[in-house]
Order: C-alpha cells, then structure tokens, then sequence
C-alpha cells in the first residue's frame, strides 16, 4: 500500500509544487509583492518540500527527515531577510492545504490515514525546522549587530572614523534625533547590562547603540521625539535606564542633532563619568556639564574651553565690577559685608551684582556649588588670558 501511494506521489510531485505557488499566489499578498527572483526561491522551497516529503515517505527507515539541508537548503541566506518567520508560517500552511486536500486522490485505497499522518509528521518537521532557521539568522544577525554597536561607539570615543558613522547606523535602521549618551559603570555582569538596556530603549520607542569597554558601559540613544522637550530631552528618557546600569555613578552627554556628532557626547559622558569621583554626591544620572569643573581639573580641553566660554568670558564682557565683586566674594567666604567693606559699596550693590553673575552664567555665588564652578571658571579664564592655561 505504501509503495502504490508512493507511485502516485511521484507522478503528482511536479503539479503539487505548482498547485502550492499557485495557492500563495492568491492567498498571500506578501508573496504578490515580491521580486520575481524571491518567487523563483520560495516556488523551489516548495517544490523541495514536496520532493523531500516523496523521498521521505517513500523510505521509511529513515527516520527523521532533514528538513534543514532537504528543503532550506536549497535557498539562499539572503531569502531569510525577505520572508519573514511569520510569512514563512502562512506559506508553510498553504502547501499543507495543498497536500491535506489531495489526500485522497493521492493515497493508494486504504492508504488515506497513512499518508495523512505522514504529512502532519512531516510538516511538524518542517515548523521546528523553520523555527531553526530563523534562529540561527537571528543570532548570527544579533552577533553582527552587537559587533557593530561596539565599533561604533568606539569610533564615537575616538573620534576617528565620522565618515563611515551615517552608513553604519542605517545598516541598524537607525532614524531617530536628538541623540543622546549615556556612560555608567557595566558591574557584574557587563553583557546583561548591555542587553537589558537595549531591551529598554527599544521598548521605549529610542533608538539605540550600546558597547562595553572593560568596566564601563557606553549607551548611545536616538531619542524618541515624544521625550524630547524645547528645553531638551526629558529626564523621563534617562531615569529608567539609569537603575539598569552598575553600581557608582551614570553621567549623559549633551544632545546633538543626529549620529555622526555623537562623537561629542560620548566623549563628554565619559569624560564625566572618569571625573564623577571627585563630586561623591553627585545626582544619579548627572549631566556631564555639571561636571565641568571636575572635568577640567581631570585634564577634560572642552569641558575648560567650555567653562572659560560660558562663564568667564560672559563675566569679562561685562564689565569689571562684577568680575572683581565675584572675586572678592569668593576669597572672603561668600561674606557680602566683608566683600562690601573691601569694594567701598553698599551690601546691597553686592547683592545685585551677584544675582547679575547667576542671571549670567547659571550659577549662585552663594551656593556652594555655584561658587566651586565660578571659582575654577575664573580661574581658567585668567590663565588662558596670560597663555598660562594647562
């Protein structure tokens, strides 16, 4: 009986692989919408099918059939990028439907329950198979990814490599600006760190580049334009993230308007993440500009250009009282009656001088902080002034 149906297999094998394109063909719009070339492949996946289950069916002590080689084997790699798992599911299904109605004229008398049982068999073998495949596409995609990801955050650190940046992050579907990042320490487990990350950004809506450095952990986000404010990006984008990283301290870089000049806030995010020590209560996650002062000290050249750029300079420009009323407030312990006897003014001509240096520079005097920021920003300024700055 099994070799009769086997005879009637293979006089059909050649109408059943047409009947299964022409099948996808109406029933799938996915396969309508495909080059002629992917077509040709996926009609061979299924001629192979057929034939495979023929040969399989006709030889029984074989075993279990290999699908793998049998069928997907016959394909090329690159068919994997054009048919997705679930469209493979549906054109898995359609020549099931194919054969399961065909059951009868196909069989030998009394051979209907054998043969149909050898295709649920069969088409099992053919799931887990495809459920392999894809896997196997998935991870090696995902090591190529993670491969990537490191080299560009590299390039980023290091600055070398700007040209190649656009390419490499459309090669990872990479759309979204502002882009942000962000620098932590990775702990125990630095790959875990990295996955739940990127897990979490994603979910999020971000893009995302994340690499691991030894210790430290770099993330760079595309930020999604619903979390970005006219202020600029939300704490609401940095906070979740911040609880996934090490133990010390999580520093974000500025926002820049696209991938190519993230390089920037890389640099700064690590740069304040290496400087962090010198500020034990420093907020988790800190803005690497809040920690210029650290920075510059630390040897940081744009975290001291910055400072002399935006504090100093603003203060030179204008005028001297304020620049001497800083700091004469400063070297008298933020005393405005000692500052005031010292410039021969009123304390209340100190008072508005001070809320003239935080309109300014963003910074109190009086605040210990603000004070230690001035402090090192005057200073900067006033060696770069006599060529003297490190």
């Amino acid at each position: 009986m099994r070799a009769a149906t086997v005879q009637r297999l293979e006089r059909a094998m050649g109408a059943l692989g047409t009947a299964a394109v022409a099948r996808m063909e109406s029933r799938l719009s996915w396969f309508r919408r495909m080059s002629a070339e992917d077509r040709s492949w996926v009609g061979l996946v299924a001629q192979s099918g057929v034939a495979a289950f023929v040969d399989w069916f006709k030889n029984p002590e074989r075993g279990r059939p290999a699908i793998t080689v049998e069928v997907f084997g016959t394909a090329p790699r690159e068919l994997t990028r054009s048919v997705t798992l679930q469209q493979t599911v549906d054109m898995i299904r359609v020549v099931i439907d194919v054969v399961e109605n065909q059951v009868e004229e196909l069989a030998a008398p009394g051979g209907e329950q054998q043969l149909r049982e050898a295709v649920l068999r069969y088409t099992r073998e053919v799931a887990f198979s495809s459920a392999k495949v894809y896997a196997r596409a998935a991870e090696a995609r995902g090591a190529w990814d993670a491969r990537l990801e490191a080299l560009i955050v590299d390039a980023l650190l290091h600055g070398d490599r700007d040209e190649g940046l656009q390419t490499w992050g459309s090669a990872l579907r990479w759309t979204r600006t502002p882009v942000i990042a962000i620098a932590g320490h990775a702990g125990e487990d630095g790959e875990a760190v990295l996955e739940d990350l990127r897990n979490a950004a994603r979910r999020s809506g971000h893009d995302v580049i994340a690499g691991l450095q030894g210790d430290r952990v770099v993330a760079v986000l595309g930020v999604n334009e619903k979390d970005v404010r006219d202020d600029g990006v939300s704490a609401a984008v940095t906070e979740p993230l911040t609880e996934l990283f090490g133990p010390g301290p999580v520093v974000v870089g500025p926002p820049v308007g696209e991938l190519p000049r993230a390089g920037a806030s890389v640099r700064a995010a690590v740069s304040g993440l290496r400087a962090a020590v010198g500020w034990p209560d420093a907020p988790r996650p800190a803005l690497a500009e809040d920690l210029l002062p650290e920075r510059a000290l630390q040897g940081d050249p744009s975290a001291r250009t910055q400072l002399v750029e935006e504090i100093y300079k603003p203060l030179r420009g204008a005028g001297s009282p304020l620049l001497d009323t800083l700091s004469v407030y400063l070297e008298h312990a933020s005393s405005l009656e000692s500052t005031a006897r010292m410039l021969f003014v009123h304390p209340n001509t100190v008072r508005y001088r001070l809320s003239r240096i935080a309109e300014l520079t963003g910074h109190m005097p009086a605040d210990g902080r603000g004070s230690f920021v001035l402090r090192i920003a005057v200073t900067l300024g006033r060696l770069a002034e006599t060529g003297e700055e490190p």
